[in-house]
């Protein structure tokens, strides 16, 4: 006999799957079956929530008996499914957990799927274990040890909240009479072609030769107004401290000869300095340089604080991503790009204050500046 379920559901447990399906991931399943009981609720048919939901009438039945004779956490959870027992039990999982986060055998640089699952036969009775029974394991505890992210972790402590603190002041604080310009350099390979690509034509890709040529390397100085939707970007030879000088000069006599003071950003390489200009001009003309301009440095290993670094990545993205083999035809393109970025008027817009930071990096100040 088949018995017919009426689903009827509180407002608390209503809520509870509109917000299931609202957002976050979960199950395709798990979210098919709040649509049945939410669709149910309402006094559709079976054969309309059938269609609408797109499963099977025998779903549509099984979900609402779950709840009727269970609870809605058992109409939305997986049955147990008929099968073989688990090779792995909780305590062999949890070795293989251990394992796969220990250091790999010698002569491995990482651990793969093959060399986990010989090891649980060594470290467990089992004669033989299937690389998938590992690779499910593993999935189930979010594991990839066959991966690695290389980050740079910097030392967080007073020096470095003061320089944080110091840089997202700077960004909230707009005043004409001293601009805030964040300041950083980045290198270009010019790469040339060894074949003439061929065109692009309905239905077919552009096609370039895998092969290319290389010719050198060119520098890219990089100029951020962070109050007022303007950059520079300005191409050299190298990098050296002659050149960090000559962009100072030209901060202050062609870019804002009328600031009274010209506020840099930028971070701790060992040319930006006001050394750097002793070092390429004689001392009245550094010492006259050094008067407009004041400096600050983002925290070490904190490159990500200067807000040029994403004006450089818009810059790499919008016009550098593809061969250039020449300087002139570099400087062309860059000049065409920053034109056309600063007559639109774009800018980066800064989320992150001091407010924020306090807030979400309470971890990171030191002990004494909490309790305070």
């Amino acid at each position: 006999m088949n018995v017919r379920y009426r689903v009827d559901l509180s407002q608390i447990e209503r809520t509870e799957l509109r917000t299931l399906l609202s957002g976050g991931k979960h199950a395709s399943r798990k979210l098919k079956r709040a649509q049945i009981l939410l669709a149910a609720d309402a006094e559709t048919s079976d054969e309309e929530i059938a269609r609408g939901v797109g499963v099977s009438g025998s779903t549509v039945y099984q979900t609402k008996r779950r709840f009727v004779e269970g609870n809605l956490e058992r109409a939305l959870s997986e049955e147990p499914r008929p099968g073989t027992e688990r090779k792995l039990t909780g305590k062999k999982e949890a070795l293989l957990v251990a394992t796969a986060c220990a250091s790999p055998p010698k002569g491995h640089a990482r651990w793969t799927l093959k060399l986990l699952a010989g090891e649980m036969v060594k470290l467990t009775e089992h004669k033989s274990l299937s690389h998938e029974t590992v690779r499910r394991r593993l999935a189930e505890n979010d594991l990839k040890p066959w991966r690695k992210d290389m980050w740079c972790i910097p030392q967080v402590d007073g020096e470095y909240v003061a320089r944080m603190e110091d840089v997202l002041d700077l960004y909230e604080a707009p005043d004409s009479r001293q601009p805030v310009v964040c300041f950083d350099e980045s290198p270009v390979q010019l790469i040339g072609e060894t074949r003439q690509p061929i065109p692009a034509k309905p239905g077919r890709l552009e096609r370039y030769d895998y092969e290319y040529r290389r010719n050198g390397t060119v520098n890219l100085f990089v100029l951020l107004d962070v109050h007022r939707p303007w950059r520079k970007v300005k191409v050299t030879e190298r990098r050296a401290a002659r050149d960090y000088a000559q962009c100072m000069r030209d901060l202050i006599d062609i870019h804002y000869p009328d600031a009274e003071i010209i506020r840099v950003v930028h971070d701790n390489l060992s040319t930006h300095s006001a050394g750097a200009l002793y070092q390429a001009f004689p001392p009245a003309e550094a010492r006259r340089i050094l008067r407009r301009l004041e400096f600050h440095y983002t925290p070490k290993h904190a490159s990500w604080l200067n807000m040029v670094e994403i004006e450089i990545g818009v810059l790499r993205g919008q016009c550098l991503d593809r061969r250039i083999d020449d300087p002139k035809r570099l400087r062309r393109e860059i000049t065409a790009w920053e034109r056309q970025r600063n007559a639109a008027r774009s800018r980066i817009k800064w989320m992150f204050t001091t407010d924020k930071a306090r807030a979400k990096m309470v971890g990171a100040y030191p002990a004494t500046s909490k309790e305070s």
